[in-house]
């Protein structure tokens, strides 16, 4: 195990840059999880990490100490950073003191709509992006298709809301998603607060592809065209609609339901 002490220290400074800076993690090519949930299911879903990266003060922490140990079992660099340090890379207050440098998963082309799937438009919230990556996986949804205005689902905001969903996932970001639906083999399921098909009177037993979109302006107009069917979730009281990470768990869920009959 290495230990940095100095702020200057050339790995130090890169860690900072993947820490703060969208634009540093895109051209390097590499995200940071941050957090022993995270850190861990890296670990049990696919492997090494790039490098590992802990506080002095959280040496002591059993579940630390238990990864670090699988670290360097697998020849995976660790290095230890006095607290003070530490602090100034990680974005979670009041958590446990252990990061991994990944190397960002860069899938191939987006291949065809064959399979139950969800692309977001425009969904730009990290939030709500995590969230819908969550909801997609525990519903058992492979595939994920992001457009260009979507949030980057490998930012740390997006990977804590997640909590590991994305290591069960094939995500595809900057997809232009009209063509991906002109040449869908399933149905395409596009959501609207406006729309007179309402979703339990659907038939979701087998795969269907799910288009959200911004969270002001809803999925375009292009792609409502373009979809099978535009569906909108009945609710209840005076709101205008659902939360787009809410609209797509209960999508997710009422499909898996059906599936389980």
């Amino acid at each position: 195990m290495k230990t940095i002490t100095s702020r200057d220290n050339a790995f130090y400074k890169d860690l900072k840059s993947l820490a703060t800076s969208s634009q540093a993690r895109r051209k390097a090519g590499q995200s940071l999880l941050d957090g022993v949930h995270l850190c861990q299911s890296w670990l049990d879903l696919r492997g090494a990490p790039h490098h590992c990266v802990v506080s002095e003060g959280a040496l002591g922490n059993h579940e630390v100490q238990a990864i670090v140990s699988r670290c360097e079992d697998r020849n995976a660099p660790v290095t230890a950073l006095p607290d003070a340090l530490f602090n100034a890379v990680s974005q979670v207050e009041h958590g446990v003191h252990l990061l991994f440098v990944i190397d960002s998963p860069q899938p191939s082309a987006a291949p065809a709509l064959v399979g139950s799937s969800v692309l977001l438009d425009g969904v730009q919230d990290p939030g709500n992006v995590g969230s819908i990556l969550r909801s997609a996986a525990a519903a058992g949804i492979k595939q994920v298709y992001c457009s260009p205005g979507t949030a980057f689902c490998w930012s740390p905001k997006v990977l804590r809301a997640a909590m590991g969903a994305h290591f069960v996932l094939d995500i595809f970001e900057g997809v232009e998603l009209a063509p991906l639906v002109q040449g869908a083999s399933v149905p395409v399921l596009a959501t609207s607060g406006y729309a007179a098909e309402r979703l339990y009177a659907l038939d979701l037993r087998g795969p269907v592809a799910w288009v959200l979109g911004h969270e002001g302006q809803g999925v375009s107009d292009q792609l409502l065209k373009l979809a099978t069917h535009r569906v909108a979730v009945p609710h209840a009281g005076q709101v205008e609609s659902l939360n787009v990470a809410a609209c797509a768990a209960v999508c997710f869920f009422e499909g898996l339901r059906q599936q389980q009959m």
